[in-house]
């Protein structure tokens, strides 16, 4: 999930950008529900290098279909 609207990170969000991240993550629930992930899914966002974000867009990865270890990396 990878916004038109630019942003570098979710540490750069503004008040103005809520209406973007909540509509990002509804939209993620919305792909989760149309590929069946209904035992269950992780949505990540990658914040800062030290956070490993590789890519300087905010975007969003939906990790599912199998049972998900924790902690994780």
């Amino acid at each position: 999930m990878i916004p038109k609207q630019p942003l570098p990170k979710l540490a750069d969000a503004q008040p103005e950008d809520k209406a973007l991240l909540g509509h990002m993550l509804f939209a993620v629930a919305e792909i989760a529900r149309s590929e069946k992930l209904e035992n269950g899914y992780r949505v990540v966002i990658n914040t800062g290098e030290e956070g490993g974000q590789t890519v300087f867009h905010l975007h969003m990865h939906l990790l599912g279909g199998r049972a998900l270890g924790w902690p994780p990396g």
